[in-house]
């Protein structure tokens, strides 16, 4: 394996407020994708219950998949306050 996938669930709060719960890391698209299913009719997650593609949709909300190398790093760049 030199591969994850990570599955988390964004929602944004009635103030605006991004609301991100990191769900799981999985082996592959198979199992991440299973996970989705098992939540998706949860309580805060079937009010967004899609798997977003960023490059096609314009809302955000919903569950997030990615998949990452291990050994790795993905985020090099700093960040500021």
């Amino acid at each position: 394996m030199d591969s994850v996938f990570v599955v988390q669930h964004l929602r944004r709060d009635s103030d605006g407020e991004e609301n991100v719960k990191l769900i799981g890391v999985y082996r592959s698209i198979a199992a991440a994708r299973a996970a989705i299913d098992r939540l998706k009719a949860q309580p805060g997650f079937r009010d967004n219950p899609n798997i977003v593609d960023a490059l096609r949709d314009s809302d955000d909300q919903g569950f997030h998949v990615g998949k990452y190398p291990l050994d790795k790093d993905h985020w090099v760049e700093g960040f500021g306050s």
